[in-house]
């Protein structure tokens, strides 16, 4: 796959234009109701800081987490945000998260920030600060998902730096999964000790397709299994066979 080929397929994802046509919306609000120019560089610098964390705790501790297939209305979330896309990792139609879920998660993880630090200068500024802060959220997420679909699509990055990423990216999700939850920058990945290379655990993960929903588990917590008609287990190009 080309670069001109990547960003056609980037682009005629439902979730991408949303995420577009959104952020023009929250400029627009942000035009209409503007803050100051030094409050809304903060606002976009510290929107722009935090997000790497939010992913990194919701990725670790909640997509990865083994509470939400056991609860019957969270189960068919699970599945479809995550479960489904460890089960096969180049199956590209659940390549990018639900909007029903991104969409909610980025407005809390940044609208209230930018709230707070334009209210300082008033009502009018604390509108246009959050307008500015979801905007940014959503140009972040853009840009991550386009690092994503380096990351499982059939293209080769020159840049060291994506290429580096995609490989580690790849032990997440063929390896070891718990670890390397990082999709553009692996720092807080090293600050809580979950960044790792696969030469530093030669063992993988049994549960690396299946994040630990094994058919032992949805023997007693089928939710997940009902929806998916059963458990699939082992590498997703091996399955099925002799």
């Amino acid at each position: 796959m080309t670069l001109k080929e990547l960003v056609v397929a980037y682009f005629q994802y439902p979730a991408i234009i949303a995420y577009l046509l959104l952020s023009v919306v929250a400029l627009g609000v942000f035009a209409w109701s503007p803050a100051p120019l030094a409050p809304t560089l903060v606002t976009v610098a510290v929107a722009s800081f935090i997000y790497p964390l939010v992913w990194y705790v919701l990725h670790r501790w909640v997509l990865h987490s083994r509470w939400m297939f056991k609860v019957p209305l969270l189960a068919s979330t699970w599945k479809r945000i995550h479960y489904d896309h460890h089960q096969d990792p180049n199956h590209l139609e659940v390549l990018f998260g639900a909007l029903h879920t991104t969409l909610p998660t980025i407005a809390i993880a940044t609208a209230p920030i930018g709230y707070a630090i334009g209210s300082f200068w008033g009502p009018e500024a604390a509108i246009g600060g959050a307008a500015m802060a979801f905007a940014t959220g959503l140009v972040t997420t853009c840009f991550y998902e386009f690092c994503h679909c380096i990351q499982h699509l059939a293209y080769k990055p020159k840049s060291k730096w994506l290429a580096e990423m995609k490989k580690r990216h790849m032990a997440h999700h063929f390896h070891d999964e718990n670890g390397n939850y990082g999709i553009t920058t692996f720092l807080w990945d090293k600050l809580f000790g979950t960044f790792y290379d696969r030469a530093e655990r030669p063992e993988k993960s049994p549960t690396v397709f299946n994040l630990g929903y094994t058919p032992e588990i949805a023997e007693r917590y089928p939710h997940v299994a009902r929806l998916s008609g059963g458990v699939a287990t082992g590498h997703p190009r091996k399955r099925g066979r002799d």
